[in-house]
């Protein structure tokens, strides 16, 4: 008799774009896509309990949007898991809803899709930089309000405080896929000066290619960065805090593009009414999908709905790499994008 094929789980709505990729796993493995009903919570976990899908080996989650039903991967559903798993990979740059480290006491590496969303990202952070950099949604409020005089003070008054984001100091927290697609661009594009804190520093070769500065601590970046930009996926305790906007240079810009949950919002209100922040854009945002009546006031502040990697080619990516991890790993070979793989053990 011919071996059984190894036992793939595919979270969320069937492929849509890579389909040869999805033909080849289905010719390797045995593919099993749970129904919506079965990617409840309670009945996911029921299921996991009594072995409804075997011993399964990988688990892929193409779409970010859906293939999450049954909610946070926690110390409550992990240890159902059998012990024949290795890999999950899945859409998406950011994992706050994942407890990757737990995964890695299992041995179980964690995929996500963060390489295919760089190219977008970067760009939102680029609308974002300018935007509080030339005062851009003082300007788009006042050219959408209908009210000429509101147009007027718009017209007339933004220049006072809109400088070139050239020669500016860029500090970015977190140079990783994303964070070193900004650099890049904001370099290449502006000229701006970049600093920037990373648990890991990039090669020298790296460095140079965009002219970066590394700082040991985030004190030393915030002290003297023009315009800060959060890139990092931690999805853990909050970054921006009153502590930490306290230690920013006085009047100086704020961009997010990586998680709400690490921002602070009431703090961030008060730093930007104080004039401690002179400006901020924010993609993600703390309570999604509501968003901070107090800042969606302000004129200062830009806002976007978490739509920064909201591009076909993103889509693509996140599809594809989500099936490319579980296919190497289960066939030997490197995952791609793991995320907690130095947090495995052995």
């Amino acid at each position: 008799m011919a071996p059984e094929k190894p036992i793939v789980l595919h979270l969320g709505d069937p492929i849509e774009f890579n389909k040869d990729i999805y033909a080849q796993i289905a010719s390797q493995f045995t593919v099993i896509r749970p129904s919506l009903e079965e990617r409840q919570r309670d009945a996911f976990l029921t299921a996991l309990k009594e072995r409804k899908w075997g011993d399964f080996q990988g688990v892929f989650r193409p779409f970010w949007n859906t293939g999450g039903e049954m909610g946070r991967w926690d110390a409550e559903l992990i240890p159902l898991l059998p012990k024949s798993l290795k890999v999950y990979g899945s859409a998406g740059a950011g994992y706050d809803w994942m407890d990757v480290d737990i995964l890695a006491e299992r041995g179980i590496i964690y995929c996500n899709g963060a390489s295919a969303s760089s190219e977008a990202v970067a760009d939102m952070a680029i609308f974002h930089i300018i935007s509080v950099f030339r005062n851009m949604q003082w300007s788009m409020n006042g050219a959408r309000s209908g009210d000429p005089n509101l147009w007027l003070e718009a017209h007339q008054n933004t220049a006072a405080t809109a400088h070139n984001p050239r020669t500016q100091i860029l500090g970015i927290i977190g140079l990783g896929n994303i964070g070193y697609t900004i650099a890049r661009k904001a370099y290449a594009c502006f000229g701006m000066k970049i600093y920037y804190q990373d648990i890991y520093r990039k090669s020298t070769e790296q460095e140079k290619a965009i002219d970066a500065s590394f700082c040991q601590n985030l004190d030393d970046l915030l002290a003297v960065a023009d315009c800060v930009v959060l890139a990092t996926p931690f999805g853990g305790a909050k970054l921006i805090t009153t502590e930490t906007l306290a230690k920013f240079k006085r009047g100086a810009k704020f961009v997010n593009i990586a998680r709400g949950t690490l921002v602070d919002e009431g703090a961030l209100v008060d730093a930007l009414k104080t004039g401690q922040l002179s400006a901020a854009g924010l993609d993600v945002h703390e309570n999604e999908p509501q968003v901070n009546k107090e800042l969606a006031q302000m004129r200062n502040v830009t806002l976007t709905a978490h739509t920064a990697g909201g591009a076909k080619e993103t889509q693509i990516g996140f599809e594809r790499l989500s099936m490319e991890n579980v296919q190497r790993v289960l066939t030997g070979k490197e995952a791609l994008t793991p995320v907690n793989k130095h947090l495995i053990k052995n």
